[in-house]
């Protein structure tokens, strides 16, 4: 019963007069580009433009006339109250992408002539653009496609007033006519000028962040290890790659602690103007380096993730990356599109003073009042070795107590308290990442050993469709830098002695998988696997293709072109040259279409075969009259075959008497309005 009551529910649909139906369809295309904003726009909205799409959907359906003005000014004013209350603007990124969602829901109240159809149509195009603001990835292009052919299908149907043509053959020539732009795009990509910021839109500083932080609170990575998004990609030149236990991608360094939250020594995101930041590391290395490119998903941080140590960075959206004094890269802007560099790591490396100086002090400071328990350990154990020379031995005690004090790696811990490391050490002695690394700093600064904490992401995991190395939030990681007289600062993660396949085997910690994933999982364990790895290596390839097509490479274009040194201006001659040789190709192609193929016959063929397709039996040497005599015939309304006949017999007669009073363009405008309807 519930499938008869859908057929007729679907047969209903398809015998509603022209304009219903018509605007059922725009309906259901706004409705399409709605939900891919969805995400991004507050509740309140969503909500207004689907009320809003219903009861203009059902006043289509019951023939209802529409709201007049004191409604649409209500339910304006509503939605500027809301997104004032929302964005606490009316003026903005957000704020104006949340007007102009509703704006395109509320016009649909006011659809009645075609030159209403046509401003909602272009508020659908405006409204696709801003999707690119959030996302630019290969599901977001997906999903604009659909919505950008279902508006071009529907400005096909708003050009076909008479009749009623199906919206699958609409639907063809909006393809078609896509297709036809296809190349003139693909031109306009290939060559046209990228230039900052209007190819790198600024993104609102409320914006929400991801990914690691410029400070470190106790559990705060834990939580972000729960997150399966990808951080980042690094591709390794020749398949080298440094051994599993050295995949360390270093980010945010942090050295100042008051008690509870760790912090940089200087804000990396305050100091982008800061003429003292350098473009290569301050760090020596030795033995073969080891190239790789890296592409960094949009996180709007301004820092890089580099493989430990990468000495300097290729050029980034024609911005020179900057280097800390403590082994991080940065840009000037933060990260809001995919990005792609090119560098080379060299894992055996030294860095920080040869001797102890002054600067290493911060290093060494603790907060009072915390932690006690701690602080009194390791008094102890200075007295128990009797404040060696090196404290290597203090650094080993600790270590082995990590291994073998029952020490356990988890994600639920539970929550810490003020003394985070005193309850890690002789309390819980559990903890995730950041609670073992910052438990070890506390520790070894108690000891009198300049520490600090460092995070980043660790390990990854190769895609067997493409080779490339995939790094997700879920790798994120703290690790611990102490400062050796002989060797400067010098990486030891303590998590690696709590739970050594963290490092050794790069297995993570994961939150249990969802309903469908875990279906997915017990059917073929592998399926699921193997459907995210080819959709990752599809998405890589978008990235690497499409958004990763800078002025660079369009320079590197035309080098490989013969162009020597390129620069902006010689790709808008290279622009403008190819649009005036299509010009005057598409120019000479029409006059020799002209000038061989009769306009006359193509315009009569042409009304042959849309007969044809309603259901008559033409002949292909039918003539207008013989024609017109089939239409007379025909089972149509008598409005449909008297404007029919008439125009066949005009065009009859235009082909006796050229020069009479109907001409052949006039009769070209009447045959785009024709649209008979199908015989049953």
């Amino acid at each position: 019963m519930p499938l008869t009551h859908l057929s007729d529910r679907l047969g209903a649909v398809g015998h509603l007069p022209r304009e219903s139906r018509d605007t059922l369809f725009v309906l259901g295309v706004i409705g399409w580009i709605v939900l891919l904003q969805t995400p991004f726009i507050p509740a309140w909205c969503t909500g207004l433009t689907a009320m809003v799409l219903v009861w203009r959907g059902w006043l289509a359906v019951r023939h209802q006339a529409l709201p007049g003005w004191p409604v649409r000014l209500t339910l304006l004013l509503v939605a500027l109250g809301g997104t004032f209350f929302s964005h606490q603007t009316v003026i903005g990124h957000e704020a104006g992408v949340t007007l102009i969602v509703v704006l395109l829901a509320l016009k649909t109240l006011e659809l009645r002539a075609r030159r209403d159809a046509f401003v909602v149509f272009f508020l659908g195009f405006f409204t696709l653009l801003t999707h690119f603001f959030h996302s630019q990835s290969l599901l977001t292009a997906m999903g604009i496609l659909i919505a950008l052919l279902g508006l071009l299908t529907g400005l096909v149907l708003a050009h076909m007033p008479v009749g009623r043509p199906s919206i699958a053959q609409a639907a063809r020539w909006a393809g078609g006519m896509a297709l036809l732009g296809a190349p003139i795009m693909l031109v306009l990509f290939m060559l046209f000028p990228r230039f900052a910021p209007l190819w790198g839109i600024p993104t609102d500083s409320s914006l929400g962040r991801s990914g690691l932080s410029g400070q470190m609170q106790v559990g705060q990575i834990a939580r972000l290890a729960l997150d399966e998004s990808i951080a980042f990609r690094v591709e390794f030149a020749g398949g080298q790659r440094p051994p599993q236990d050295q995949l360390y991608f270093r980010g945010p360094v942090l050295s100042a602690f008051d008690g509870v939250t760790w912090r940089p020594r200087f804000n990396p995101e305050a100091s982008m103007a800061l003429p003292t930041l350098a473009t290569q590391l301050p760090v020596e290395v030795a033995g073969q380096g080891i190239p790789y490119r890296l592409t960094m998903e949009p996180s709007n941080r301004p820092w890089l993730m580099t493989l430990e140590a990468t000495p300097q960075v290729g050029p980034i959206v024609s911005q020179p990356p900057l280097a800390t004094p403590d082994l991080q890269w940065l840009l000037r802007r933060p990260i809001t599109d995919v990005i792609r560099f090119d560098a080379v790591a060299f894992p055996d490396f030294r860095h920080g003073p040869a001797v102890r100086a002054l600067d290493l002090q911060l290093d060494l400071e603790l907060p009072a009042g915390f932690n006690p328990r701690t602080l009194q350990w390791a008094l102890d154990l200075q007295r128990q070795y009797g404040f060696p020379e090196s404290p290597r031995v203090l650094i080993e005690h600790v270590l082995r107590e990590l291994q073998t004090g029952g020490f356990t790696y988890t994600l639920e811990p539970g929550i810490f308290g003020r003394h985070s490391a005193d309850e890690f050490w002789f309390d819980r002695k559990q903890g995730f990442c950041e609670h073992i690394a910052s438990s070890f700093v506390i520790l070894m600064r108690a000891l009198d050993i300049p520490a600090r904490v460092v995070t980043g992401y660790h390990g990854g995991e190769r895609n067997p469709v493409d080779g490339v190395w995939t790094v997700r939030q879920s790798d994120a990681h703290a690790w611990a830098e102490i400062w050796l007289a002989d060797r400067g600062w010098t990486r030891i993660d303590p998590t690696a002695y709590v739970a050594p396949s963290r490092t050794l085997d790069l297995s993570r910690l994961s939150a249990p998988p969802g309903v469908l994933a875990g279906t997915l999982m017990q059917i073929n364990p592998n399926l699921l696997l193997r459907v995210r790895a080819l959709w990752e290596a599809t998405n890589n390839r978008w990235n690497q293709w499409v958004l990763n097509y800078t002025q660079s490479r369009q320079l590197d274009l035309l080098r490989r072109l013969g162009v020597q040194s390129p620069s902006w201006t010689d790709l808008l001659y290279a622009l403008a040259g190819v649009l005036v040789v299509a010009s005057l190709a598409g120019a000479l192609w029409a006059g020799w279409n002209r000038a061989t193929h009769d306009p006359w016959l193509r315009l009569l063929e042409a009304a042959r075969q849309r007969l044809r397709r309603a259901g008559l039996p033409i002949a292909s040497h039918a003539t207008p009259r013989q024609m017109a005599d089939a239409v007379r015939h025909a089972g149509w309304p008598d409005a449909i075959r008297h404007t029919w006949t008439q125009w066949l017999l005009a065009l009859e007669a235009q082909r006796y008497d050229p020069q009479g009073t109907v001409s052949l363009s006039s009769l070209k405008k009447q045959f785009r309005l024709l649209s008979p309807p199908r015989l049953p």
